[in-house]
């Protein structure tokens, strides 16, 4: 694995069910940055990062997280994992949530305290998640994974359905994290969050269209925002897939045996 990337991923294919997710993708993801995975729901953002922590079956290709296989008992204290919504026990104070998951890591007890801190929640840490409204059960949630000061924090889409200012308190919690060594990959399909990561993961349907940074996203389409950006991308994306279609139709037909031919 090269020193600057945190996460290294050569020829991944993966299939859930019947359904080909991925079929070969390659990418990498650098180090102490904010990565952003962004895309439509459904395009497999989920289910990379599911790969990257390790609790994905792969078919074939390999996954390296900080210098180990994904998944690697190794990675254990270093590689810390958001799920999609708030996986906390809702009958359990916002302390409780915490000392059970220090416990179960282990992770130092004053970690708790950090923690709290960190997140925005040491007023709230006496009351019941169940009482607390969605974005703070979020950042609960973000305090789990924050436990035990990982490497690498891997969060699916951890600003869904906060409003405006919740979601700015949070990138101004990723950016301090990046800022003390930490290397987030954050996924989304809110594509002007786009501008506040380092590096951009662009996918569509199973494939990474686009590989950039935020400036050089707009640079190359011309675009003003994210969000027509990224449909520029789309339609050179569909164009290709197109113009690679009739190129297959046509060897086929040059090469299909004519009238007459043995």
């Amino acid at each position: 694995m090269k020193n600057d990337l945190a996460v290294e991923i050569t020829g991944l294919h993966v299939r859930r069910g019947a359904v080909r997710v991925f079929d070969g993708i390659d990418l990498g993801i650098p180090r102490g940055q904010i990565t952003g995975l962004l895309g439509p729901s459904g395009c497999g953002k989920t289910t990379l990062m599911r790969a990257i922590v390790g609790v994905q079956t792969i078919d074939a290709g390999e996954v390296r997280v900080l210098g180990e296989p994904g998944g690697s008992r190794r990675l254990r204290h270093r590689v810390a994992y958001g799920t999609q919504g708030a996986a906390v026990y809702a009958d359990l104070t916002v302390r409780q949530n915490l000392v059970y998951f220090a416990a179960l890591l282990p992770a130092p007890r004053d970690d708790v305290d950090r923690v709290l801190a960190e997140v925005g929640l040491t007023a709230q840490a006496g009351r019941l998640v169940g009482s607390l409204s969605g974005g703070q059960r979020n950042r609960v949630s973000l305090g789990i994974a924050l436990l035990g000061s990982p490497e690498l924090v891997v969060l699916d889409e951890p600003t869904v359905g906060l409003d405006p200012v919740l979601r700015a308190d949070l990138w101004t919690l990723f950016r301090r994290l990046t800022e003390s060594g930490i290397t987030l990959l954050v996924s989304s399909h809110v594509m002007d969050e786009a501008l506040r990561c380092d590096r951009l993961l662009l996918m569509r349907d199973g494939r990474i269209v686009a590989d950039t940074t935020p400036r050089g996203l707009l640079a190359e389409t011309g675009a003003s925002d994210p969000e027509q950006a990224f449909l520029t991308l789309i339609e050179r994306d569909a164009g290709r897939a197109a113009d690679a279609g009739e190129t297959r139709r046509s060897r086929r037909a040059h090469h299909s045996p004519g009238e007459g031919d043995a």
